[in-house]
């Protein structure tokens, strides 16, 4: 592992759709010192950014070329099909590729799905951006098949979607150059990951004072058997494994050879 602990911040790209705010969160929470920089890029920048060393991990969409970057899989996507509310595909709950056939699909130049087919009849021209195909979607002229979370993030009060059953998805996947494997890097794949703050795979270790388990029942152990020296006698004195003497409590509770000693197999008391 490279890099150093004292980075004064720790930069993360993201792409749009994605929301890390969880996992900020829990970085602030935990590493309050460190502050951590969001970096939004375009999808088709974001392996770029991370290459130039403009941020340390980035969370992007797959696929990423794994022969530079280490990259951990997080959710994949549905795939929907952005219409006008009062379209005839929002009569079912789910579409399939198959009933966007006679349609005219916008496949902007942003696109994220990767189709080798695009479905539906070709528009005269390509959107430049997703958000540009949206505002078409809401004028009339077409359909957009998009990621759900590009949905939603360009959601308008006019348009709705649906779930397109057999669409290719879109993976997402926190990402960073695996030459560049930081101690920051590795604290945000913990919590990505929801390893907890004393995770044994995390770099916190054990405050001072602090015992294991182990160390306890050895304690324990050692409280409960006393040592014994090389001459077979225990740090009292007495010899390891001797009889007990006369005038004293057998382990049977009797008295042997004392005087009015008390009955054999009889109830005891603890003093």
């Amino acid at each position: 592992m490279t890099g150093s602990e004292t980075s004064p911040t720790f930069r993360l790209a993201y792409v749009p759709g994605v929301t890390p705010a969880k996992w900020v969160r829990i970085w602030n929470e935990r590493l309050p010192d460190v502050p951590l920089t969001l970096v939004q890029v375009p999808a088709a920048d974001a392996p770029a950014t991370l290459r130039d060393g403009a941020a340390d991990a980035g969370i992007l969409r797959l696929p990423v070329d794994r022969a530079f970057f280490s990259a951990i899989p997080l959710y994949t996507e549905t795939t929907v099909v952005v219409v006008p509310k009062d379209h005839l595909l929002t009569a079912a709950e789910e579409v399939t590729v198959a009933d966007l056939a006679e349609e005219v699909v916008f496949h902007p130049l942003d696109d994220v799905l990767g189709w080798e087919q695009p479905p539906g009849e070709p528009a005269f021209e390509r959107p430049a951006t997703t958000e540009d195909a949206v505002e078409l979607v809401a004028a009339g002229v077409g359909v957009l098949v998009v990621p759900q979370s590009l949905a939603r993030l360009y959601h308008r009060r006019d348009l709705t979607y649906r779930p397109v059953a057999d669409a290719p998805q879109s993976g997402v996947a926190l990402t960073w150059p695996e030459e560049a494997t930081t101690d920051l890097v590795e604290d945000f794949i913990g919590i990505v990951r929801g390893r907890t703050v004393n995770s044994t795979r995390g770099r916190t270790r054990p405050q001072d004072g602090e015992r294991s388990k182990d160390g306890q029942g050895q304690e324990k152990n050692a409280r409960r058997k006393p040592a014994t020296t090389r001459g077979g006698r225990t740090a009292t004195g007495q010899k390891s494994g001797a009889r007990n003497p006369k005038g004293t409590k057998s382990a049977k509770g009797g008295a042997k050879g004392a005087k009015g000693g008390g009955r054999q197999g009889g109830s005891r008391r603890r003093s």
